[in-house]
């Protein structure tokens, strides 16, 4: 590690793929991020793995008994567990629980999500499959900052994905995933550089 470097925090419940594309950019002497910690609300989550594989400190959050939810408390610890970290920017990384405001509140516009659809549609959950019933010819992901709504933030970057005649939700995903692994890191080098600015929803890179 080198000095400078922002340090990031990563939040995943599942097989960490996007993760493991930010700790492999990580590595690299020329990128200028660091990742802190991973906090995950499923030990058993391969992100978990990928996080010692990399030498990587990660803490766990308890799942709340409602879908999507953490337990009472629990975002309020995330945010201690992240200030504890030096934590300056956070990555949603697959993480499947609902951010309702004090994780927002204490790193506004320093939250940034991957989705897997060309935002503002087909937002929630499985919007490859909704993608692909709707019939659409170009799909994709984005990388957008977060705030309190539902995939809604001011986006960063996206990527397009064609849609092929013979695809099926495991074809298409696979393919929209190999563009997440790509935009995510550099999305975050771009903010953790200050390469940008936001103007209402825009974000202008390069400004």
């Amino acid at each position: 590690m080198t000095g400078n470097r922002t340090r990031l925090a990563v939040l995943a419940s599942g097989r960490g793929s996007n993760f493991r594309a930010v700790a492999q950019s990580c590595a690299g002497d020329d990128y200028p991020v660091d990742i802190a910690v991973l906090v995950t609300d499923n030990p058993k989550a391969g992100a978990v793995t990928i996080a010692e594989e990399y030498g990587i400190e990660w803490r766990q959050v308890r799942p709340g008994e409602k879908r999507g939810r953490l337990a009472p408390g629990e975002e309020e610890r995330i945010v201690s567990i992240l200030e504890e970290m030096g934590v300056e920017l956070v990555l949603l990384a697959g993480f499947m629980r609902i951010l309702k405001g004090p994780l927002l509140d204490r790193f506004p516009n320093r939250i940034l999500n991957v989705h897997p659809s060309l935002l503002p549609s087909f937002k929630g959950l499985e919007a490859q499959r909704q993608a692909l019933e709707y019939g659409v010819k170009i799909a994709g992901c984005t990388v957008h900052f977060v705030d309190k709504s539902v995939d809604g933030g001011p986006i960063i970057l996206q990527a397009a994905v064609p849609v092929e005649n013979d695809d099926d939700f495991d074809s298409l995903a696979h393919r929209i995933l190999d563009e997440e692994h790509r935009i995510v890191s550099e999305a975050i080098r771009i903010v953790a550089l200050g390469n940008y600015r936001v103007e209402g929803r825009r974000v202008l890179i390069g400004q």
